[in-house]
């Protein structure tokens, strides 16, 4: 192996490893709550996870934030450009503030219209509720936290965002069984204590980040004036990258938010075993989203140093690699759902429900591992962010939820065929990546 592959590969470790380890610990989080609500039972389990899509939708427009500034974050880190970089920083943080703010005030002055939206199901509804008054709360604090630690990536500080997670799954699942279960002298509250012991965790997070960001980050502080800064030129860089992506997650979340919908109107058990097979999933496919954001920090940096040869040689090896860790995360959703499902009190329909979705999900993994690295990793690194709007609306929207909702509520096909329909965009949207990728279009140097 030569020198230069040497040094990517280490690279690659470098930051994969921490990335995929919070990714470990963000999906362990949702993992308890499984397990733990799955013991109080199903109605508890199908509550907390509509009621967790409000959430879902926040924090994916914060991803698309983020991902949108670290366009621009690793190419100026290319350069060693730290002044941008904190504007950068400030502009996002000045954004996603406000949208937890209006998500915060939503939930809380409507929670049981929120649960209409993804389900019809009176007992789920009013069980959501309570979870919904307590988790909002926790909205602005988390916002914080997320835009900190994911812009930092883009100048590969990617520790940080490893102890703040990893800190925040031990007390999150501490507090859960403490609060869930009533240990220790505790009230048992049920969906209740799942909502608090999370808040508490979030909090903690930002503890832990302003004490990072205060006396311990190498490369810069957060000045709370670049709240209010404005630098024309850079912000129209930022409006011009971020906004696709925004647009892109917003799309995406809104289109899985649909899903959850349409699956929420088949009925409890249905809703319960795609909410343990979404853990799953998330699980199978912890280091294809590594990758994807090891791929949009290196290939990035990479541009903007100005080796475009260089950034090409890494993105073919990238994709490569999504491909083995595609296959490899099918193989864990058929070996490890199984198991799973044992732990659970499900229903038995929720079980067979289950038993299917495996099979539907493991090849879905790998279309997923695929597409992630192209449009999250390579595409965005090149500031080639449009195209995986367009891609994405057009499989996931265009494709995919028409003909769930048409199999569902139209021809009344059977759940698990609406799943196989409801789950297809990856896989549709493959050829349009690939040759997307191919073109070499998404290579763009986009500092000033």
């Amino acid at each position: 192996m030569t020198l230069e592959k040497k040094n990517f590969y280490r690279s690659v470790v470098t930051l994969v490893l921490p990335l995929a380890l919070q990714n470990l610990i963000n999906v362990s989080v949702g993992a308890a709550d499984v397990v733990m609500l799955g013991k109080v039972g199903e109605t508890a389990l199908s509550a907390s996870s509509l009621a967790g899509q409000a959430y879902f939708v926040m924090t994916l427009i914060f991803f698309g934030l983020t991902s949108g500034a670290t366009i621009l974050v690793a190419q100026y880190w290319g350069q060693k450009n730290v002044k941008v970089i904190e504007e950068i920083i400030g502009m996002t943080m000045r954004i996603g503030i406000i949208v937890a703010v209006i998500f915060t005030i939503v939930v809380l002055a409507a929670p049981a219209m929120v649960m209409r939206i993804f389900t019809n199901d009176t007992v789920v509804i009013q069980a959501g509720i309570p979870y919904l008054r307590i988790i909002a709360c926790s909205y602005v604090i988390a916002t914080i936290t997320i835009i900190y630690t994911n812009v930092i990536r883009g100048m590969e500080l990617v520790v940080i965002s490893t102890i703040v997670y990893g800190t925040s799954l031990l007390v999150n699942i501490v507090l859960n069984a403490i609060f869930i279960f009533g240990l220790f002298g505790c009230p048992a509250l049920g969906i209740r204590g799942a909502a608090l012991g999370t808040l508490i965790a979030r909090i903690v997070e930002l503890v832990i980040v302003f004490v990072y960001d205060r006396r311990f980050n190498p490369v810069l502080k957060f000045r709370i004036k670049y709240l209010f800064a404005h630098n024309k030129l850079i912000s129209q860089d930022f409006l011009k990258y971020a906004t696709p992506v925004v647009l892109n997650e917003l799309a995406w979340g809104c289109g899985i938010a649909t899903v959850t919908a349409i699956i929420g109107r088949m009925g409890q058990a249905a809703v319960a075993a795609n909410s343990v097979m979404q853990v799953g999933r998330q699980m199978a496919m912890i280091l294809s989203f590594g990758i994807a954001s090891a791929t949009a920090i290196l290939v990035g940096k990479t541009i903007g140093e100005g080796k475009k040869e260089q950034a090409k040689l890494y993105a073919t090896r990238f994709w490569k690699m999504s491909v083995i860790l595609g296959l490899l995360g099918g193989l864990v959703v058929l070996i490890v759902m199984p198991i799973a499902g044992n732990f659970l009190t499900l229903s038995e329909q929720a079980r067979m429900y289950l038993q299917y979705m495996t099979y539907v999900m493991a090849y879905y993994c790998v279309g997923q591992s695929i597409n992630s690295t192209l449009i999250v990793g390579i595409f965005r690194a090149g500031g080639d962010s449009k195209i995986g709007l367009i891609i994405d609306m057009g499989t996931l929207w265009g494709v995919s939820i028409v003909a769930g909702f048409i199999g569902a509520f139209v021809l009344h096909l059977p759940v698990m065929a609406v799943y196989v329909l409801l789950v297809s965009d990856e896989i549709v949207k493959l050829p349009f990546s690939i040759k997307r990728y191919r073109s070499y279009k998404w290579l763009n140097n986009v500092t000033r």
